[in-house]
């Protein structure tokens, strides 16, 4: 891939359990600070771990008219993406909205939405369910409030590839722009997943962590005590454009898109693929689009849940394919697992490690799994030089890599 055709990233916006933008995220998961809670609202649940966003105030930082219309992964991904176009230094009142596309990942919706009018349904009747039912909890509203909150006209999707959506919504973006169907792309994802009903069917399907005795450890992302994911919350966007355009209106580039790859593992509903195929798959293929080989890349954001199987597949082919050993690093040990919108965030992680030539360390990390052979931070670690890989893998074997280089 030649310079020319490299997308920048030019802002960027973060709503997370470790911080209600990029500067307080990015110093909790740099200082190993879990975030990993017992969780009031899932009393009665057999797992009451959560990793929540905790001082988001959404009438304020929306108008409380406009919050109470709209769910939280709506509210998220909108504040995510007011702090990601101020960073990038555009006016949506001057730009050009036919040319600004939408590109958002969620695994659910707004499934807190669904079930407390379902309650109010079973309790008061069905008159009683708020019109606002489904615009408010409707996937594809996540990009349609997002035009809205910002006169964006040009092309306008959310996807869903489960955990991956968020780094598949930011490859899918990037080819909008690589097809000049876009010169600016508000690219990423939000979740708020975590409610009674949806917690019960991750913890029924043996998911979750039951580390309830020590909530703080209980993300412990390719440690051989790990038992399961902390399930989280939040948002992340980045604004993205051609690099080229971005050098002529001297915007400040953080960091560069430079590869995507995507994979089916085509093997379970839930497990991945135990050799790691479809992963691999991904992440070869986003290397062919960078221009790029295994030994060019400097560090690796693990998808890292924390899960035995995940961490198990995804360790052995990090180890497999780089021999040369780049520096792992898994932030779900801090954030929890954003589900959709993990990828997203760990992408917008990544663009920080690169700018600032820092790996955060994987929290809670206290003796790896002896089946791994992988250099995995567990203190802050200088950022070798190279190529970044973003991994994101979802339920039903969907696998989504970007690859990303310094500005």
């Amino acid at each position: 891939m030649t310079s020319g055709a490299d997308v920048a990233v030019t802002g960027l916006g973060l709503v997370t359990p470790a911080g209600c933008d990029a500067g307080r995220t990015w110093a909790g998961v740099l200082d190993g600070r879990p975030t990993a809670a017992l969780d009031p609202e899932l009393e009665g649940n057999a797992v009451r771990l959560s990793c929540r966003v905790s001082g988001f105030d959404a009438d304020a930082l929306l108008g409380a008219r406009r919050a109470l219309r709209l769910d939280p992964f709506v509210r998220f991904t909108l504040v995510a993406a007011h702090e990601a176009v101020a960073d990038a230094g555009l006016d949506p009142a001057v730009w050009d909205g036919a040319r600004v596309g939408v590109v958002l990942g969620c695994a659910d919706g707004g499934p807190g939405t669904v079930e407390a009018q379902h309650r109010t349904m079973l309790t008061e009747g069905a008159h009683r369910v708020s019109p606002l039912l489904l615009p408010m909890q409707l996937p594809n509203m996540l990009a349609g409030q997002t035009a809205i909150e910002f006169g964006a006209t040009g092309p306008n999707l959310v996807v869903a590839t489960a955990c991956a959506s968020g780094a598949t919504a930011i490859g899918m973006a990037r080819d909008l722009l690589l097809l000049d169907r876009c010169d600016v792309v508000l690219a990423g994802g939000g979740e708020a997943m975590i409610t009674p009903l949806v917690m019960a069917g991750f913890a029924r399907m043996g998911a979750l962590s039951h580390r309830e005795g020590d909530p703080a450890t209980a993300s412990r992302p390719f440690d051989a005590g790990r038992d399961g994911f902390v399930a989280a919350e939040g948002a992340s966007v980045l604004v993205l454009e051609r690099a080229s355009d971005a050098r002529a209106r001297s915007a400040r580039i953080r960091a560069r898109v430079v590869g995507y790859g995507a994979s089916a593992d085509a093997h379970h509903m839930t497990s991945p693929h135990p050799a790691g195929a479809g992963c691999e798959a991904a992440v070869r293929a986003a290397l062919t689009d960078a221009g790029a080989g295994t030994g060019d890349v400097g560090h690796v954001n693990a998808h890292g849940t924390s899960t035995p199987l995940n961490d198990l597949a995804e360790g052995r082919m990090i180890g497999r394919l780089f021999t040369d050993g780049p520096v792992v690093t898994s932030t779900k040990g801090v954030t929890g697992h954003m589900l959709g919108a993990a990828g997203a965030v760990e992408a917008a992680l990544t663009v920080l490690t690169l700018e600032k030539n820092v790996v955060p360390p994987t929290a809670n990390l206290s003796a790896l799994d002896p089946e791994l052979d992988i250099e995995v931070a567990t203190v802050p670690t200088a950022c070798p030089d190279g190529l970044a890989l973003s991994n994101s893998f979802g339920f039903g074997g969907q696998n989504a890599v970007l690859a990303l280089a310094r500005a």
